[in-house]
């Protein structure tokens, strides 16, 4: 099974998963999984549509918000932070990588925690975030 990273004790990361997955997933207690790669991204990526029937099959929620990596926009940010606000949790997020939905995460913390304790819990998780400063404090209105 794909490794997750923990963000909080309810929002889990990992890299691309795959519908195989799913089941293992659902296994390990999480309830939801979101998937926020915009489908064709990459090669041999799954369809969101065999993400969700695997999903489905496995007894787990899924949405589908993908999102461009370089092109974050504030309703992207608000979007991912509704979907696990009203999710059953714990949630799973997964991109490529891992590190657009821990972006996501870290902006809707920006007027929660300051950019410090926010950098460091992305780091705890295996993601450098120090180049989105700068959006931390815009989504702060500093």
């Amino acid at each position: 099974m794909t490794t997750t990273n923990k963000l909080t004790d309810t929002l889990f990361v990992a890299e691309q998963l795959q519908p195989e997955d799913m089941a293992e997933l659902a296994k390990a207690g999480f309830k939801m999984v979101i998937n926020n790669r915009p489908d064709g991204e990459g090669e041999n990526q799954p369809s969101s549509a065999e993400m969700a029937a695997a999903a489905e099959a496995a007894g787990l929620e899924y949405a589908h918000q993908p999102v461009v990596g370089s092109n974050i926009s504030e309703t992207d940010i608000d979007g991912f932070d509704a979907i696990v606000s009203l999710a059953e949790t714990p949630v799973l997020a997964f991109c490529r990588t891992g590190t657009r939905s821990t972006m996501l995460w870290a902006l809707t913390q920006a007027s929660e925690q300051d950019n410090a304790r926010i950098l460091a819990t992305a780091e705890q998780a295996g993601y450098d975030l120090s180049g989105l400063v700068e959006r931390l404090d815009q989504r702060r209105g500093q």
